[in-house]
């Protein structure tokens, strides 16, 4: 078994401290005392009690074999993008009618480099005229 080389843990410590400040070479359990183990405990107890309940309370649906929660199963379903009404075809458009309310196409046309306006609520044209008719 190799010997422990002090010089370079004294010289690693050395570092450490230098670019983390003196706390990152403490030992932790120089922190911890009866009061802490005490407040963690009862945090400890109290998360795992709430974790049965929702365990307990959840429910689930089976999806081509495979249980999923129900509130991850998102129900709505977006046919069309509601900017520019064609149909949501690829995961990608499926991924901008969630995060961005219109398709990859009208985000790369209208919403990409004025996510900000867009956030605000201007919409194109082409959508005004749609929702008008």
């Amino acid at each position: 078994m190799k010997e422990k080389d002090l010089n370079y843990i004294a010289k690693l410590e050395k570092a450490i401290k230098k670019k983390y400040g003196p706390s990152a070479i403490e030992n932790p359990a120089k922190f911890w005392n009866s009061e802490k183990e005490k407040q963690y405990l009862e945090q400890l107890k109290e998360f795992l009690s709430k974790q049965k309940v929702n365990e307990a309370t959840a429910t689930f649906d089976n999806v081509d074999g495979i249980l999923i929660s129900r509130k991850l199963i998102n129900k709505e379903v977006k046919l069309k993008c509601p900017v520019c009404d064609n149909k949501i075809k690829t995961v990608n458009d499926d991924i901008y009618v969630i995060k961005h309310q219109c398709c990859e196409r009208c985000f790369i046309e209208y919403v990409d480099g004025r996510e900000k306006r867009w956030e605000e609520g201007w919409r194109p044209k082409i959508c005004q005229k749609k929702h008008l008719k």
